[in-house]
């Protein structure tokens, strides 16, 4: 086992530079997930940690050893990609197998340590097929047992969802975190996804083109974001962002509606939460309807701020319906308020 620390990281191509300066600080056995929209270096830093991908400037150590030049066979590591990257012609076990063989450990410690990941992952009856024979979750779960078998000090996994369906994503991401809280192994794990990120992470890292917005629990992330972006993604539907003037104690929305909320004086962006807006007939905040979606167990209402163009969600328990074009009254607890600098996009304490 071992922590990871990353200081102050910086990779370039040419004069484009594409990841700026991160650090941060791993323990071991933590699993921390890398999450941000497609292009924002996640899978980048994730190779850079592999030794996939070269380093420009700052360090990257693993335990007590700067890993920038070693070799990634050197590193001991073990990465779980999106493509399952099997070998068609070889049987499960001869797939588990492989690494090992090629670093020339017995026969015996190779088949005791297969078996053994066979029965974690519950693959055993498996074994002798071909991954021609074995579904979409089957065989991310034999690339899984690769890479257990390898007993390593790091497990890095790179979108290895990405191609399962929906229901097979909720199901392996929930067997993925039981068996890095199983095996206790440091983990790094990249998604775009913000519920898978949320699900699976001790901690989040966010990074939105090169640069860390934030680094945290996710609840951490989701009651205090640090900035817009963290705010807009973390959290599904996403925060309503509503341009606001503010004098200290009151907040006045585009529309003139005034809110209680402690900030300092000026222009600022509100932000509030689609499930912090609570329906109330005499509620300050008045969305007009759009669209609506009906999920069961609750209803988003599309619209926009009444008297503005400034668009909003709000999320509420249960069956709700109203007509298109309808006015809908809600109120927003002083405490469930954020602000934000319109200028830099950062969060007012």
């Amino acid at each position: 086992m071992a922590s990871i620390t990353l200081k102050d990281l910086v990779k370039a191509y040419g004069d484009t530079e594409v990841l700026h300066h991160i650090d941060g600080q791993i323990a071991d056995g933590e699993f921390v997930v890398i999450v941000g929209p497609s292009g924002c270096g996640k899978s980048t830093l994730l190779r850079m940690i592999a030794g996939l991908e070269t380093v420009t400037g700052g360090d990257i150590q693993i335990a007590d050893q700067v890993v920038n030049d070693l070799e990634p066979a050197d590193r001991d590591i073990a990465m779980v990609f999106q493509n399952y990257a099997l070998y068609p012609h070889m049987t499960v076990r001869e797939n588990m197998a492989y690494g090992l063989k090629i670093r020339r450990i017995s026969k015996a410690e190779i088949n005791r340590r297969v078996e053994e990941a066979a029965d974690i992952l519950e693959i055993r009856p498996y074994l002798e097929r071909k991954p021609r024979q074995l579904s979409g979750g089957q065989r991310q779960r034999v690339a899984m047992g690769r890479a257990i078998v390898r007993d390593p000090q790091v497990f890095l996994f790179d979108e290895p969802l990405s191609n399962l369906d929906a229901k097979l994503r909720v199901q392996m991401r929930l067997e993925i975190r039981k068996l890095q809280q199983k095996l206790g192994v440091t983990s790094i794990y990249v998604t775009h996804d913000q519920v898978e990120a949320m699900t699976l992470g001790d901690r989040l890292m966010v990074l939105n083109g090169g640069y860390v917005e934030q680094f945290g629990t996710p609840i951490e992330l989701y009651d205090r974001p640090q900035s817009m972006f963290v705010g807009g993604f973390i959290g599904s539907p996403a925060m309503n962002f509503l341009p606001a003037d503010a004098d200290g104690a009151t907040i006045t929305l585009a529309n003139g509606t005034t809110l209680a909320g402690e900030v300092r004086a000026g222009a600022v962006t509100m932000g509030i939460r689609p499930e912090h807006l609570i329906r109330s007939e005499a509620g300050p905040v008045r969305l007009k309807v759009q669209m609506m979606e009906q999920l069961g167990a609750n209803t988003l209402l599309h619209g926009v701020l009444e008297g503005t163009q400034t668009e909003m969600v709000a999320s509420l328990p249960g069956h709700v319906t109203a007509e298109l074009g309808a006015v809908l009254s809600f109120e927003a607890a002083a405490e469930t308020l954020h602000f934000f600098a319109p200028d830099t996009q950062k969060r007012i304490e």
